[in-house]
């Protein structure tokens, strides 16, 4: 096998193994793109910030769709609460698009690192 073949194989490898980890992390924490798709695009992957995160907001029309369907099999679905948040959400996502596509890739990082260290010391002191 070919060089060019090994690193296609242990790609198509390694984005098998994000999918997988972002369906577990749906499945049992209602999470998955931001906080395990896009760290591993740009650590295993090389993606730059805007590219993982384009990537993983197309992965995630599967994963929650999939998701929703299943918790709403055990009765786990408000779907009138979820359409009174989704909608809105959609002028949350074309502004926090827009400002994406402005800010430095590092800022980025370190607002993402910041909103996942908040989260992890909220849900410790809980």
């Amino acid at each position: 096998m070919n060089v060019v073949a090994e690193s296609s194989s242990g790609r198509l490898l390694r984005l098998a193994a994000i999918g997988t980890l972002a369906g577990l992390f749906s499945g049992l924490f209602g999470v998955g793109g931001g906080t395990v798709i896009v760290p591993l695009l740009v650590l295993w992957l090389a993606y730059d910030e805007r590219t993982a995160t384009g990537t993983s907001l197309a992965a995630i029309v599967f994963i929650a769709g999939f998701a929703a369907a299943t918790q709403g099999l055990y009765g786990n679905v408000h779907v009138v609460d979820g359409i009174l948040i989704g909608a809105p959400a959609v002028a949350g996502v074309l502004l926090g698009t827009w400002l994406q596509q402005r800010l430095h890739t590092r800022v980025i990082t370190l607002m993402f690192a910041a909103v996942l260290v908040a989260s992890a010391v909220e849900l410790i002191l809980r």
